[in-house]
């Protein structure tokens, strides 16, 4: 994911959860920022990763309200994340169906077991 797609992202989670104006003005400056600097050229692995660095940036320091809005975030994605990882668990775990080779062997072996009964 692009970096100034990742900011757009995390300023319309924070939109939703009725962010206060300066965590929105922190995110706006990171990513006009980043938009000069070429940000939709940089790769970001994820949004958690990010909120985390913008929870260690001197304005979050300094205001306790942006870094309570961005910790808030940070609980949602943590959660957002722990959900998926125990949905692609479950996913992993499902039996899977036996191929038609394997019943095709299973007949043949029944078909060359002599009748000892």
């Amino acid at each position: 994911m692009y970096l100034t797609d990742a900011l757009q992202r995390i300023r319309q989670r924070l939109v939703e959860n009725r962010a206060r104006p300066e965590t929105l003005a922190l995110v706006e400056s990171v990513l006009a920022t980043a938009e000069r600097a070429g940000g939709d050229q940089a790769q970001v692995r994820s949004l958690l990763e990010l909120v985390r660095r913008l929870m260690r940036t001197p304005q979050a320091n300094s205001n306790v309200g942006i870094y309570d809005d961005l910790a808030v975030l940070e609980e949602q994605l943590v959660r957002q994340a722990a959900q998926a990882a125990a949905a692609r668990g479950q996913e992993e775990e499902r039996p899977l169906p036996k191929p038609k080779k394997y019943y095709r062997e299973l007949k043949e072996r029944e078909r060359r077991k002599p009748d000892g009964s």
